[in-house]
């Protein structure tokens, strides 16, 4: 038997290839070099674990297998993906999807200059939270507004400012000098985590507050709170449970209680309103999110909720409230490292401006114009897809089912909804699932019952020419 390692081609040879050669403009010489030399590498141990295929070592097979690494490599990480899993704020999904102008003025920031911190009219420096101010104002009825990178930094820049308001406490100077926040009373049944492992009282051990816990898990009265506060209070703080429910023996005090006791003690009090919530889920039939006015209106100092939630825009962290604090909390070093890049504040400023009209704003905002879809709008849509579908699998139907709107936004709320069911030919549900996720685009449905079922909630329109193109090549 010839020795196997004489099959095994010459990378300087393969490098001549008219093939490889036609790799040069799309893929640089030391990559198309590497990809050869890889392949060579996998033959050659094949040969000393005893796993050797002539076949393989053929020269239009590791061509062929060397151009297939290339092309992966070349791919995004990062790509993109058609969500027709009907869950409206896929975290995994990146959540919100933007409105197209939110979209272009991100673009337009990035492939561009523009006066993040200039004032066109003056030439003079400005703030980069300028422009989000006026209309985070509007929507909340606060004095003032500022914005960081997520909830959690808003959470946690809000607790160092307010904890330490007057200077680290006096057992702060027991710990060596180590600085020790003021108490903070929350719930017990607020210490929610809000995923990832992250958890309200790890966010108030790194803000420097001292947690202060206060009632049990399905009951806190008013009293709780009262009975809680000592010169070592520094501040009250509500924490909508955005994620989770508690349901039967329950209570908990009014956001008009908490506000008594705080005015009462000359303490602040912190409404952390969640997901974003900035018009009427009621009127949809979701029910159970606080609107984001909710706590100005009452007389809360500050209120924190989500840009990338029902909000409907770019991640991002909002504070609005009271024009002293927003200003101590510009002054916090940490600002810096929390603060919002170009592109995020254009996006989000488009976003904030489409909230002007509350009469256009349902039918504009991504996030609302899915979860304010009805039953019947989205059966249309099915029934016209399902035609085009037919020929492609080997079955089709339309079933009425029920979705979330995720994101850790009203949990418990099943929001009616149609999907199409389908059932491939020769492939198994699991293999069709496989290649729709793997394909360009990607596409995520979901499987219940031995069938791929795809909810057109979270489909756009633009989009369902390219999901029946994906679905046919899986099918093929």
């Amino acid at each position: 038997m010839a020795n196997p390692y004489h099959l095994l081609p010459s990378i300087s040879k393969l490098l001549e290839r008219p093939e490889v050669q036609q790799l040069q403009g799309r893929f640089s010489h030391d990559d198309i070099a590497n990809a050869l030399r890889h392949e060579v590498e996998q033959l050659r141990a094949q040969i000393t674990q005893g796993t050797f295929q002539e076949a393989l070592a053929e020269t239009s097979a590791v061509l062929e297998r060397a151009t297939r690494t290339l092309e992966q490599a070349g791919t995004p990480k990062l790509r993109t993906v058609i969500n027709a899993t009907g869950i409206v704020l896929h975290t995994n999904l990146g959540r919100s999807p933007m409105h197209e102008t939110a979209a272009t003025a991100a673009y337009e920031a990035a492939r561009g200059y523009l006066n993040l911190e200039l004032e066109l009219a003056t030439g003079k420096r400005s703030s980069r939270q300028d422009p989000i101010r006026e209309d985070v104002c509007r929507i909340t009825g606060a004095e003032a507004a500022t914005v960081v990178n997520n909830c959690a930094a808003a959470t946690v820049i809000v607790l160092r400012t307010l904890a330490f308001a007057d200077g680290p406490t006096a057992c702060g100077q027991a710990l060596g000098g180590m600085a020790v926040g003021k108490e903070v009373i929350v719930s017990r049944g607020q210490l929610i985590e809000i995923g990832g492992s992250f958890r309200i009282p790890d966010i108030l051990k790194v803000s420097g507050a001292t947690l202060r816990e206060v009632g049990t898990t399905n009951i806190t009265r008013a009293a709780d709170y009262e009975n809680a506060v000592s010169p070592q209070t520094g501040a009250i703080m509500r924490i909508h449970t955005s994620n989770y429910r508690v349901r039967g023996f329950t209570k908990s005090a009014t956001i008009e209680e908490l506000v008594a006791i705080a005015q009462k003690h000359k303490i602040p009090l912190i409404d952390d309103a969640g997901s974003g919530a900035s018009v009427d889920f009621a009127a949809m039939g979701l029910p159970g999110e606080p609107h984001v006015s909710e706590g100005i209106k009452a007389g809360a100092d500050l209120v924190l909720f989500s840009g990338d939630k029902l909000l409907g825009g770019p991640q991002a962290g909002i504070i609005a409230g009271k024009k002293s604090w927003i200003a101590k909390i510009e002054k916090d070093p940490l600002m810096r490292a929390f603060r919002l890049d170009k592109m995020t504040l254009a996006a989000l400023e488009a976003t904030l401006r489409l909230y002007r009209d509350p009469a256009k704003v349902t039918g504009e905002v991504p996030t609302l114009k899915m979860l304010s879809a009805t039953v019947e709008q989205l059966r249309v849509r099915c029934e016209r897809l399902a035609e085009q579908l037919r020929p492609l699998v080997a079955e089709v139907q339309i079933l009425d089912d029920v979705a979330y709107v995720g994101g850790g936004s009203l949990p418990d709320q099943a929001m009616p909804t149609v999907v199409l069911a389908i059932t491939a030919k020769e492939l198994s549900v699991d293999e069709l699932s496989r290649r729709l996720r793997t394909g360009t685009p990607a596409v995520m449905g979901r499987i219940q019952d031995g069938k791929l079922l795809l909810d057109l909630r979270t489909v756009f329109e633009r989009q369902e020419e390219s999901l029946i193109d994906a679905i046919r090549r899986a099918s093929e």
